[in-house]
């Protein structure tokens, strides 16, 4: 088996030690990991499923943020790699758009198994490559496991609507069909669970799909590739259904110009998204766009703080805050302001940062020291305004943290209108703020951004409840009450608002942006009359 153009390290240590952490692979370890998913040295960074290509564009070194040490290496791919993806999938989905859906959902439904055969060395290798917890990285891998369970049973229920006809004799329905090549460029923070939420549904619509993913975890989507290729060629599914290919932005702005891909999805910064929303809207093509959040936990004076504590750090620094539904700001009425304070800056003090393999680590690195420098700037930024420090930032060195992505959770006393509050920083940094008077000052503050993603409120209040949940409340494509901001199930439309894109994706009825909808009259009569009773008589 084959992955890409993957020039191994091989001075392979055993992983970081610190005094919290204990040894949790060793270079034999990896290098199995590495074999169970497929991954050998091969000069390859582009795939149509069946076959991979010799790529020979700029070289990718993807460097754990764990010791950052060389994992592998991939060639990027180049514009006649991805000229010959395309093609392929191009003729791929001519024979997979006749499969019927209740056949595509089964090959679906034993990419699922493959997934929970593979799910540790899959979760290990996302928590390394990416610097997630190991139990983030195995829950990403059930995420897979989980749409494609959900996907299984959407083969069966993509059902359309009849309706009655004005016209005697007739009868109006409408259906949906694939639309054809999906294009998916996805982020680093979720380096797998994303492109799966896409094609698996995508798939059992009868598309195709080509991926993008972010090139600073190619080792991780040349392992997703490698375990649906097994799955494909088991089935018989056409080479082309599942493309791959590596590279950077160039890459993604071919996939957003290319007339030929109808629907880009795609999941990053804000100023991506724009960019990419304006190519593919140029074309009048579609795009799924899930783009930043800026999301607040709205604390009221009837929460229960024994909810709040663990709500509000788990979202503020899980995935050491790199999570676009992270917790970036807390909107704290003043009757209870010092206590919440309080009892955050005391679960601070128990937060243990170190090597995301550990189980007794809480927050593990930023994923590159440009991330690390993001969060050193937005902490000297927010002091600049105005803000107070409350739990002090910083990066972490020394044994373990030799990297050079750890950095230290930080809490700031902020104000809403401060302009690095109004940004999202990919980092564990929380903002606090206080309200007073009613809910509805709260929620001012709440959707006083430009980002609408996710949201919560911590009450015991139902008014309270109730009016943010309302038209007038958040602005968010999420809203949770008495829960954090970060993790949504995928049976409900993953989404945002604003400057978040306005893109749904797993759930409910986000299949549907994933085909075409047809409306059918059929005239069964001998007579042919027009509708509104519209007279042409010859």
């Amino acid at each position: 088996m084959v992955a890409g153009n993957l020039i191994f390290c091989c001075k392979f240590a055993a992983l970081i030690r610190t005094h919290m952490m204990a040894e949790v692979m060793n270079d034999t370890e990896i290098r199995e990991i590495l074999d169970k998913l497929g991954i050998e040295d091969m000069n390859n960074g582009a795939s149509t499923g069946g076959k991979w290509f010799k790529t020979r564009g700029e070289r990718i070194d993807s460097i754990s943020p764990v010791d950052g040490r060389l994992i592998a290496s991939v060639n990027s791919a180049t514009e006649a790699d991805y000229e010959a993806v395309i093609l392929k999938a191009q003729e791929a989905f001519k024979t997979w758009r006749t499969w019927p859906a209740p056949k595509r959902g089964e090959v679906v439904r034993q990419l699922a198994e493959k997934l929970r055969e593979y799910k540790e060395p899959l979760g290990k290798l996302v928590s390394y490559e990416m610097g997630k917890s190991l139990q983030e990285g195995l829950g990403e891998v059930q995420e897979m496991i989980d749409i494609c369970d959900f996907a299984v049973g959407l083969s069966r229920q993509l059902y359309g609507l009849t309706m009655h006809s004005e016209r005697p004799g007739h009868r109006m329905y409408e259906q949906y069909h694939p639309l054809g090549i999906v294009g998916i460029i996805s982020a680093f923070n979720f380096p797998v669970a994303v492109w799966n939420w896409n094609t698996a549904l995508a798939w059992v619509c009868g598309d195709v799909c080509v991926w993008k993913p972010s090139e600073k975890v190619p080792i991780t989507a040349i392992a997703c590739q490698q375990i649906t290729k097994e799955v494909f060629d088991a089935n018989g599914v056409p080479e082309g259904v599942s493309g791959l290919i590596i590279g950077g932005a160039e890459i993604g702005k071919l996939m957003a110009e290319d007339q030929r891909v109808p629907l880009v999805s795609a999941t990053g910064s804000t100023r991506m998204g724009k960019s990419v929303g304006a190519a593919v809207g140029a074309r009048l093509g579609r795009s799924l766009l899930e783009l930043g959040g800026n999301n607040a936990i709205i604390i009221t004076p009837t929460a229960d703080l024994k909810m709040v504590v663990p709500g509000a750090v788990f979202g503020a620094v899980g995935t050491a805050g790199q999570r676009c539904t992270s917790t970036r700001r807390l909107i704290i009425h003043e009757d209870v302001y010092d206590t919440v304070k309080d009892a955050l800056v005391s679960a601070y003090k128990q937060v243990k940062i170190g090597n995301p393999l550990d189980q007794n680590n809480h927050v593990g690195p930023l994923i590159d020291k440009d991330a690390v420098a993001m969060y050193t700037k937005a902490l000297e930024a927010a002091v600049a305004e105005g803000g107070k420090i409350i739990v002090e930032g910083g990066v972490l060195e020394g044994p373990g943290y030799e990297s050079g992505c750890y950095v230290k959770p930080a809490i700031v006393e902020a104000q809403n209108h401060f302009a690095i509050v109004q940004h999202e920083t990919f980092a564990p940094i929380l903002y606090i703020m206080k309200y007073s008077g009613g809910i509805e000052n709260a929620i001012k503050l709440q959707n006083g951004v430009p980002q609408g993603l996710s949201s919560a409120i911590m009450t015991n209040n139902l008014k309270e409840s109730e009016a943010f949940l309302s038209h007038a409340g958040s602005d968010c494509g999420i809203a949770n009450v008495n829960i954090g901001t970060s993790g949504a199930e995928i049976g409900g439309a993953f989404g945002g608002e604003k400057e978040t894109g306005g893109g749904r994706e797993s759930g409910s009825d986000s299949w549907k942006i994933y085909m075409r909808r047809q409306t059918n009259t059929i005239n069964y009569s001998d007579s042919l009359p027009l509708a509104q009773g519209i007279k042409f008589d010859l």
